[in-house]
C-alpha cells in the first residue's frame, strides 16, 4: 500500500485535486466578498450578474487546467494532444455551434445590459423574474411558479420591465346605497396610511368612480411602486380597504346562489 501511495501518479493526482479545490475556493470567496455597490439597485444587480458569471469561467477554467495536469503527470503529451484537438475541432465544431452560440448570446446579454438576476421580463408574454442567469442558459420564474428555461441563443426579443414603476389599477366595488362622501373619504384615508405604512408604495391616487355595474359603483384607485414588489403591494392595498369597509360598515355587493333541495315553494 505504501509502494503504491509513493507513485508519481498517486500522490501527484492527491496533490494536483487538493490544490486546484484550494485555488478554487479561496478565488471563488475572493470574487464573492468583492463589495457590490452602485448608484441604483439595476446597477448593483448587474454587477453580481458579473460575478456570477466570473464564478462559472473560472470554474471551467479550474476543470480544464486540472485535466491537462493530470494528463502531463500520467506521461500523455498535451501539447501533440490540443494540436490534435485543434484538427479534430474543425469536425466537432459543428456539434457544438449550438452552445458556442449560447455563450455568446450570454456574454451580449452582459455587455449590452439586457438584464440580470432579479429583474422582471416579458419573453413571449411570459413574464417572470430572472432567477438564474448563466453563459448557456436563461432561468424565468412566474409568480405562479412556473420556470421558463432559455437557451441564451433564443433570447432575440425580451423585453425589461424592471427599470419602470409599475402603476397598479384597482377598481373597488361598492353597494349603491353607500354615500359617494363616505366612501371615497375611507378610500382616501386607506391610501394615505397605506403610503405610510409600507415603503414599497411610492405614489397613491384615488381617481374617482370608474363605472356603475349592474350590482355596484366601482371606485378606482391607482398606485405607483417597484415592478418586483406589485404583487405584493396589491394584496397588501385589498386587505386595508377590506378592513376599512368592515370597520366603516360599508358593503361590497357579491352575487348569492339560492339552492332549493326539490321542495316546492
Amino acid at each position: 500500500m505504501l509502494s503504491f501511495i509513493k507513485k508519481k501518479e498517486v500522490y501527484g493526482t492527491i496533490l494536483i485535486l487538493i490544490v486546484s479545490y484550494i485555488i478554487y475556493k479561496i478565488v471563488k470567496n475572493i470574487i464573492n466578498k468583492i463589495v457590490v455597490k452602485g448608484k441604483d439597485p439595476f446597477e448593483i444587480k448587474r454587477k453580481k450578474t458579473i460575478i456570477n458569471i466570473f464564478n462559472n469561467i473560472f470554474k471551467y477554467i479550474m476543470i480544464i487546467f486540472i485535466v491537462l495536469t493530470l494528463l502531463t503527470l500520467y506521461g500523455i503529451n498535451t501539447s501533440s494532444l490540443l494540436a490534435g484537438v485543434g484538427i479534430v475541432g474543425v469536425v466537432i465544431g459543428i456539434g457544438v455551434q449550438d452552445a458556442l452560440k449560447d455563450i455568446i448570446g450570454g456574454i451580449n446579454i452582459i455587455m449590452d445590459d439586457y438584464f440580470v438576476v432579479g429583474d422582471i421580463v416579458d419573453f413571449n408574454g411570459f413574464i417572470g423574474t430572472v432567477i438564474e442567469f448563466g453563459i448557456k442558459y436563461t432561468k424565468i420564474k412566474k409568480i405562479t411558479g412556473e420556470v421558463l428555461v432559455l437557451s441564451n441563443r433564443n433570447i432575440d426579443k425580451i423585453i425589461n420591465i424592471s427599470k419602470e414603476k409599475s402603476a397598479i389599477f384597482i377598481t373597488v366595488p361598492t353597494a349603491y346605497e353607500e354615500k359617494i362622501e363616505k366612501v371615497e373619504k375611507v378610500l382616501e384615508d386607506v391610501l394615505k396610511i397605506s403610503k405610510e405604512k409600507y415603503k414599497d408604495i411610492e405614489k397613491v391616487e384615488y381617481l374617482g368612480i370608474e363605472s356603475f355595474s349592474s350590482s355596484s359603483i366601482d371606485y378606482a384607485i391607482r398606485i405607483t411602486c417597484k415592478r418586483e414588489t406589485q404583487w405584493d403591494v396589491k394584496r397588501l392595498i385589498l386587505k386595508e380597504i377590506k378592513l376599512a369597509y368592515d370597520s366603516n360598515k360599508i358593503k361590497i355587493p357579491y352575487n348569492q346562489l339560492e339552492v332549493h333541495n326539490g321542495i316546492k315553494i
